[in-house]
């Protein structure tokens, strides 16, 4: 790699860690490219020498964000006692304490909108589709018998109920509720839909 490439491959990660930073302690609302621009000690104009726009910035931080929420699920799913049932209340718990303990990178992930008319790109979605692993496994354990698209159904389900009482719970207004209480919400949530889903499953056959 040549001495050039070299700089413009350290200030990009910089400028991806500075724009970490400022959605952390600012929100995304925060991120400003003239900020990050005397951060990392470069002109204004520059920072999109180094992203395409601030769309690639916001994503590259948010791909950042889902691999660590990718280990911290990782951990919650060998952290108790085996099956699968256990294991999905234990990733639901630890969703909630990553979203409680990164806030607002964790809110940035949901808040950022693309313009109309842009995609996503693959590598942004292949980024978050990998995460349902965490639930796709266990429900696959659960009911061996239905195809991939209907537990990915289920799935996509389970995730919306258990994002819905984060964003909720974690809400800095009249809804708020502690953190203990809501951890302990999210748990019994999970447990009572799964077993009214064994329950259907097997009235079914």
């Amino acid at each position: 790699m040549s001495k050039t490439l070299e700089r413009r491959a350290k200030q990009r990660d910089a400028l991806i860690e500075s724009a970490e930073r400022m959605i952390k302690t600012r929100g995304l609302a925060g991120l400003k490219t003239r900020d990050l621009a005397q951060e990392i000690g470069v002109a204004n104009g520059a920072v999109y020498n180094l992203v395409a726009d601030v769309d690639e910035l916001v994503l590259m931080v948010g791909s950042r964000t889902l691999a660590r929420l990718d280990a911290e699920l990782s951990a919650a799913e060998s952290a108790g006692p085996s099956g699968p049932e256990a294991a999905l209340e234990r990733i639901a718990v630890a969703y909630c304490d990553f979203a409680a303990h990164n806030l607002e990178l964790w809110r940035a992930l949901f808040e950022h909108r693309m313009a109309p008319d842009k995609p996503l790109p693959d590598w942004a979605v292949a980024d978050q589709m990998h995460l349902f692993r965490h639930i796709h496994q266990p429900l696959a354990a659960l009911f061996p018998q239905r195809s991939f698209d209907d537990i990915s159904v289920i799935a996509r389900s389970l995730f919306s109920a258990v994002h819905g009482m984060v964003a909720l719970g974690l809400e800095q207004k009249l809804i708020a509720v502690p953190l203990a209480l809501l951890r302990q919400q999210i748990a019994a949530m999970v447990k009572a839909m799964v077993t009214g889903l064994v329950a259907a499953d097997n009235a079914a056959r």
